[in-house]
């Protein structure tokens, strides 16, 4: 097992050497080749502890990280361009995106984790960082919740811009994608009206940043609003920034899940605290409790307050994957 996990390390640190050196990022036969030589090198399931490596390796996963999250902007603002310069009905022609399946995929299992702890559909539901081409918001819209609004941040004009153009020809989508200019630090207010809120992959690109992200969803979300944060697991996480449980203060974690198929993403849902306000008597022993429960907390769930850990539902990966299919 060690020389396995040392075998991919080189294997990754040899495909790092050659990307970095790459004069761009933008789509291209070799760039395409490389990152797809790194993707199917960190898909099959491992055992690798990313924080367990040598400082030499973290130092160059962290770097990938972002190489990873360049190239990926750099390759959907490309087809986001051709959707929306080529086609009358760009939404018709998703499928010339080499990774549509695979949001097609994440899509309907992020719906069923979602449905699972939300009984209500949600009515108004915040996509942060979603980028020129924002396919889970869209996939969702279409496929899985029909009635809801998605509100999508995003910190780029840019790529609200193109990503406009993308749903404007669509009458139904058009009226339920809402597209915002801002950085996610500086929405507070607008957080409150969101049953649900989606945090992508690439915001946050390390744990600071990722963290301070959290602590100020925590802060301005709704009591009982549930969270959906992207991770990453195994050798995965050489691709995608790793979100502890422990780091999501102020949050129950409800369930992680860790794909083992071509969805390279986990997933972790969690409902933002909800809190209690004790009146106690001498009649009453520890008194009443009084608590705010949002549309997708309907089944309530009091914490052991003397328990500071989270109980997180490991989902089994495979009869999943055999629902899914």
């Amino acid at each position: 097992m060690v020389w396995e996990e040392e075998l991919l390390v080189e294997k990754v640190c040899k495909l790092y050497d050659r990307i970095s050196s790459l004069e761009s990022l933008k789509p291209c036969q070799n760039v395409d080749t490389l990152f797809t030589q790194l993707v199917y090198t960190c898909m099959p399931p491992s055992t690798i502890d990313v924080t367990k490596l040598s400082t030499n390796v973290q130092e160059i996963r962290t770097k990938l990280i972002r190489l990873c999250g360049e190239a990926e902007g750099l390759l959907e603002s490309h087809y986001s361009t051709i959707l929306g310069n080529s086609y009358d009905n760009p939404l018709n022609h998703l499928n010339i995106f080499p990774y549509y399946s695979n949001y097609i995929k994440l899509g309907l299992l992020e719906f069923t984790i979602l449905n699972k702890h939300c009984t209500n559909t949600p009515t108004k539901i915040a996509f942060v960082g979603s980028g020129p081409l924002p396919l889970t918001s869209i996939v969702l819209a279409s496929n899985h919740l029909p009635t809801s609004t998605f509100h999508n941040y995003d910190i780029d004009p840019l790529a609200n811009s193109k990503a406009m153009k993308l749903v404007s020809s669509d009458p139904d989508l058009s009226k339920r994608m809402v597209f915002h200019t801002n950085d996610i630090l500086d929405v507070t207010n607008d957080l409150k009206d969101c049953e649900v809120v989606y945090l992508a992959a690439l915001v946050g690109m390390d744990n600071e940043e990722k963290n301070r992200i959290i602590d100020h969803l925590a802060k301005h979300m709704a009591s009982g609003a549930l969270l959906m944060v992207r991770s990453a697991h195994g050798a995965r996480a050489f691709l995608y920034p790793v979100v502890d449980p422990s780091d999501l203060r102020g949050f129950e974690v409800l369930s992680v899940f860790h794909p083992t198929n071509e969805v390279i993403n986990s997933v972790v849902i969690a409902r933002k605290s909800i809190p209690m306000t004790i009146n106690s008597s001498i009649e009453q022993g520890l008194g009443s409790m009084v608590l705010q429960i949002n549309k997708c907390s309907n089944e309530l769930k009091v914490s052991n307050p003397l328990n500071n850990g989270n109980v997180i539902e490991e989902l089994v990966i495979e009869e999943e994957e055999e629902e899914l299919s």
